[in-house]
């Protein structure tokens, strides 16, 4: 269930909205006029948000490229790269 609380709430219990966004990783949603203002959450949350939309972002440019055909065999792949790095040695 979502948390709620009002901006009033946010102002006066600053301390313990932020402890709630951190031990649940969950965000609490500030009402402002008894209607929904912000959502706040933890900055480890968010990061962890972006990253995932982020992924799933590439991954669905990874699809739309299956799916217009702009992709090359794998084997055409690896013996690009062995012949650009033919004679490095990697550690």
């Amino acid at each position: 269930m979502p948390k709620i609380r009002s901006s009033a709430d946010l102002r006066n219990n600053y301390n313990e909205i932020s402890n709630f966004c951190h031990t649940y990783n969950e965000p609490v949603f500030i009402t402002k006029n008894g209607k929904g203002d912000l959502a706040v959450m933890s900055i480890d949350h968010y990061e962890e948000l972006t990253a995932r939309f982020e992924l799933y972002s590439k991954i669905q440019e990874g699809m739309d490229d299956i799916a217009a055909g702009r992709t090359v065999p794998a084997d055409e792949v690896f013996a690009m790269f062995r012949k650009k790095f033919e004679g490095y040695e990697f550690k």
